[in-house]
């Protein structure tokens, strides 16, 4: 089963609302033409509205970068599925592993959202991914189990189906080091490999699996040339309309 390739953008905490949708702008006329992969942009609440706007009626997909799982109640600072809806968001990054190490966020926590994410019709971007002391422990493998396992508690295979799992090394995130190609296949997979177990073929094979952690525009090539790696989960190269149209363009299928 062929699936597209799959590339999101996480600005997290950088760009005004205006320095956003000038980026939006500028983005959505450069990428006009490529219908060959799945684009989407995740900019700060703040400029979730202002960006779903320039980008409406364009190939290129809103996502929010969390949220949380009540409708609505006393959360101070926090905001809800049916918010982040209506501000624009198709898609939401659940489990950051920013999130998760900052803001001590379990897979508990994970899976609640995204329960709370089908139930509002949002497409989750779930992110796993070992620490470097966990990986050169050799517990990789077992990491990976126990966030699947955990944060996709009471899922249906056909919700798996649509969802987006980012595989994000936290010692390649922001740091400059990158997983190498056959790193990322081998932990891809192995998170397919579970899905195929847990949900069944269909699943598997419909679920995007991408790789997340210092993606550039010299290294998605490679990296999509494996066959369980989907696309890229992108930070600070996506914060440069250049950058991330390279991305985007270097991560199209080959054609022959």
């Amino acid at each position: 089963m062929a699936r597209l390739p799959f590339i999101a953008a996480n600005w997290k905490m950088y760009k005004t609302v205006g320095e956003a949708v000038v980026f939006a702008k500028e983005f959505r006329l450069a990428v006009k033409d490529i219908v060959d992969v799945e684009t989407v942009v995740g900019p700060p609440f703040t400029a979730l509205h202002a960006v779903a706007e320039a980008l409406r009626n364009s190939n290129v997909g809103i996502a929010a970068q969390d949220m949380y799982w009540e409708r609505e109640g006393a959360f101070t600072g926090e905001v809800s599925p049916a918010m982040i809806r209506e501000a624009g968001a198709e898609y939401v990054i659940i489990g950051h592993s920013e999130r998760r190490r900052l803001f001590s966020e379990s897979d508990a926590f994970v899976n609640r959202k995204l329960i709370a994410a089908y139930a509002a019709g949002l497409w989750p971007i779930v992110c796993i991914g070992e620490t470097l002391e966990e990986r050169e422990r050799n517990e990789t493998t077992p990491v990976l189990d126990h966030q699947l396992k955990f944060g996709l508690d009471a899922i249906t295979a056909e919700q798996v189906g649509d969802l987006v799992i980012a595989y994000e090394p936290v010692w390649a995130i922001g740091t400059g080091k990158t997983a190498t190609a056959a790193q990322a296949q081998e932990a891809h997979h192995h998170i397919r490999g579970r899905l195929r177990q847990w949900f069944g073929a269909d699943a598997a094979e419909k679920c995007h699996v991408i790789y997340g952690g210092s993606v550039k525009p010299d290294n998605i090539a490679e990296l999509m040339r494996e066959p369980d790696v989907d696309g890229g989960l992108v930070g600070g190269a996506s914060l440069e309309v250049r950058s991330f149209v390279d991305i985007v363009t270097n991560s199209r299928p080959a054609t022959v």
